[in-house]
């Protein structure tokens, strides 16, 4: 077991105590209070005040910087068939003038292997000891980016945080610059809102509360060494709020994603908010130069083309529909008058399950 691995898990053998802040003295603070500001409406690019492209970070053109592309997965029949066509889409987006992509891991946290191992490049690591997610599976995320970072080799210095039920939909290339890494804003991740309960984690000697970025883990394209020190905290910060009984009724389903925001934030790291780095029908309504489809949220349509969300439509697309196995092939397209990232997000699974070779395989 490597030292990362040790460390950590003394820390949740004491009861989780904040092993972070044992790092707070030597993280150096420097950080603006000013608000998030538009800096290419048209291109949806937000950059704070603070991290407006400093001209050391510019990117040279025609140079190219590799981005791993990492999601954390299960070994359920639900995580497999969206990993799936996830990677059937990066390899076919992987090498088109615009991507920089490079290689590509499915980081498995059941800890034994599965029946993808030869169809996707997969790296097995353990999940939490039993009990300590509490039913929140996605406590898992930040402990298998930890083992993964520390045991394996990865050649990139750059990795996208990713997930299975993300579709590349537009070459992705590297919107990081430096050491600011991006991440996608997301609307509900509200910590100046939340200021109360973020101090238990964030205290105010550490700045501002809009020092913690409105982001979750995923999607973000992050350097590798950044990631390697923020990834034990996110770990612990985690934990921490979930054996917290207000923060974790607060936050219920995005409590990982306030961990990975506020454990970025005590390591000093800032985003560069990227509202083009991903869409999520039926809310978003044309693909245009977006790189992420997530179909996170359920379509639901009358043969009108009307959304009827929060009411089973008479058409439907829904990922919550295939629990216990992968959805069919050809699945039928949506009346007329849906918008064009409802119909592409369908076409781009049917093309994807016609494709894959023993796809009823669960």
């Amino acid at each position: 077991m490597g030292q990362a691995s040790a460390l950590l898990l003394v820390t949740l053998a004491l009861g989780f105590f904040f092993a972070t802040y044992n790092l707070i003295a030597m993280i150096m603070h420097n950080r603006s209070v000013g608000q998030w500001i538009s800096d290419d409406s048209k291109a949806g690019i937000f950059f704070d005040p603070v991290i407006e492209m400093p001209e050391n970070v510019k990117k040279p053109k025609n140079v190219r910087l590799p981005v791993h592309v990492a999601l954390t997965a299960t070994d359920a029949p639900y995580s497999k068939w969206q990993c799936r066509i996830m990677y059937y889409w990066y390899k076919k987006k992987k090498d088109l003038p615009g991507s920089e992509m490079g290689g590509f891991t499915r980081i498995l946290h059941s800890g034994s292997p599965d029946n993808l191992m030869d169809e996707i490049p997969t790296f097995v690591v353990d999940p939490l000891p039993e009990g300590l997610d509490q039913g929140y599976i996605v406590l898992n995320r930040p402990w298998a980016f930890v083992q993964w970072l520390e045991k394996a080799t990865i050649e990139e210095e750059y990795v996208l945080m990713a997930e299975p039920d993300h579709i590349i939909v537009n070459p992705l290339p590297n919107l990081a610059h430096g050491d600011y890494p991006a991440a996608f804003p997301f609307f509900y991740i509200k910590p100046a809102q939340n200021e109360q309960l973020i101090r238990k984690f964030y205290p105010e000697e550490m700045g501002p509360v809009k020092n913690v970025d409105p982001i979750g883990n995923s999607p973000v394209i992050i350097k590798k060494d950044l990631l390697v020190k923020i990834a034990p905290t996110w770990m612990n910060v985690s934990l921490k709020m979930k054996n917290d009984p207000e923060t974790d009724k607060a936050f219920g389903w995005v409590l990982e994603m306030y961990a990975y925001a506020i454990a970025s934030a005590l390591h000093g790291v800032q985003h560069i908010l990227r509202k083009d780095f991903m869409l999520q029908p039926p809310w978003d309504l044309e693909i245009g130069k977006k790189f992420i489809i997530h179909y996170t949220y359920g379509c639901d349509y009358n043969m009108k083309g009307e959304l009827t969300y929060g009411k089973i439509g008479e058409w439907r697309f829904d990922k919550r529909s295939h629990l216990r196995g992968p959805p069919p092939r050809n699945l039928p397209l949506p009346p007329p008058g849906v918008p064009e990232s409802v119909v592409t997000l369908v076409k781009m699974v049917n093309e994807a399950t016609a494709n894959i070779p023993n796809w009823d395989t669960k």
